[in-house]
């Protein structure tokens, strides 16, 4: 038998008393009314003089006409502020449903991350292995809201000049993933309308131009600069550097850090720190003199063996309660609080810190 009405399992509706008696509260008359003082139902029922609407029907295509405005005129279909959730991979009698890749992104606060310069390159380095092969695993709100942190990360990049070349790395992946996605695969594996995916492209072009034209500029001070500092200072800053790149722009300042940049011993540090000694038996490259020269060793092993990650603050996995959490230190050290609620004896002991790309592997079912 068909319903001829509304549907008697819906909560109904929500309903205020008023000095003229009873009236109903409109579902989004409250969300809406700052950015939308203008709109009145009999204008939008107005507006389509090609069909007729009346009594309910008149309500509800307003509604829609007032949620649609509301999202074009949102960066962000979904705002989430959750430090944590629980990683569910199969049904139980207890749970149903499972977490996807895409739910995880949405619902943890990867926004406010991209603002602290710790967790900065961890959530630039994840943006990057979900460009590569996971964004179209990703649903239509999680793509959006891919798109809108990314968006921060570049602006960051632009005002404070904080590490332009992974951001430069990032969108290369991305772009060079949309060209094969839209061209070659099709257009079936994206969500949404085509055309919006070529805006997006010609959005990541543009930051790749304002990316490359960048220029920092010099800083007058008249205070102690890192030229003035001793040399064991200098040298000592150097060994605290775990990327060959940094080191060798760094060499480029002046003439002492450059030839202080090429110091075996340093480059040495830099391998053993990177790389296992069975690597090295296998690759070993002699100088002139018949030493090993570290410099072209190093450049020549991550060729072929994965550089080890570090990151200032990642995601933390419980191993007990099957939770992905930020994890606050200072809370931690202040208040002794595990950053989940953990139902553990020792909490500490449950921690596995999450790499990007053990991040992805969380979600592969």
């Amino acid at each position: 038998m068909p319903f001829l009405g509304q549907d008697w399992r819906s909560p109904g509706w929500s309903w205020i008393k008023t000095e003229d008696g009873w009236k109903r509260i409109e579902l989004y008359g409250n969300e809406l009314g700052d950015n939308n003082n203008g709109i009145d139902l009999e204008e939008l029922c107005d507006e389509n003089k090609e069909n007729l609407f009346t009594g309910n029907v008149c309500e509800v295509v307003a509604k829609k006409r007032k949620k649609d405005l509301y999202n074009n005129n949102t960066k962000s279909q979904f705002v989430y502020q959750e430090k944590w959730i629980y990683v569910q991979k199969e049904s139980t009698r207890e749970r149903h449903g499972y977490c996807t890749l895409g739910e995880a992104f949405n619902r943890l606060d990867f926004s406010s991350a991209t603002q602290d310069i710790q967790r900065f390159t961890y959530v630039a380095k994840l943006l990057q292995l979900i460009a590569r092969s996971q964004l179209p695993s990703l649903s239509g709100a999680a793509q959006k809201n891919y798109f809108n942190v990314l968006e921060k990360i570049v602006r960051k990049v632009l005002e404070d000049y904080h590490n332009p070349r992974l951001i430069k790395e990032l969108l290369q992946d991305l772009s060079s993933t949309l060209c094969i996605l839209t061209r070659g695969m099709g257009k079936s594996v994206l969500v949404g309308n085509i055309n919006i995916w070529v805006c997006r492209l010609e959005t990541i072009l543009n930051w790749q131009q304002q990316l490359n034209n960048l220029q920092i500029p010099k800083q007058l001070s008249n205070g102690m600069t890192l030229r003035d500092l001793p040399l064991d200072m200098q040298n000592n800053i150097l060994y605290k550097f775990s990327d060959a790149c940094d080191i060798i722009n760094l060499g480029q300042a002046t003439p002492t850090l450059h030839m202080l940049s090429e110091d075996r011993h340093l480059w040495k540090k830099l391998c053993q720190f990177h790389f296992a000694e069975k690597q090295f038996c296998r690759h070993l490259i002699l100088s002139e003199r018949g030493h090993v020269d570290w410099k072209v060793m190093y450049f020549t092993l991550q060729k072929y063996y994965p550089k080890r990650e570090q990151y200032g603050d990642t995601l933390h996995f419980c191993r007990h309660c099957s939770i992905l959490f930020w994890k606050d230190c200072h809370l931690a050290l202040l208040f002794k609080d595990s950053g989940h609620p953990c139902t553990a004896n020792d909490p500490d002991n449950c921690l596995v810190p999450v790499s990007p790309q053990h991040f992805i592997d969380l979600f592969k079912f």
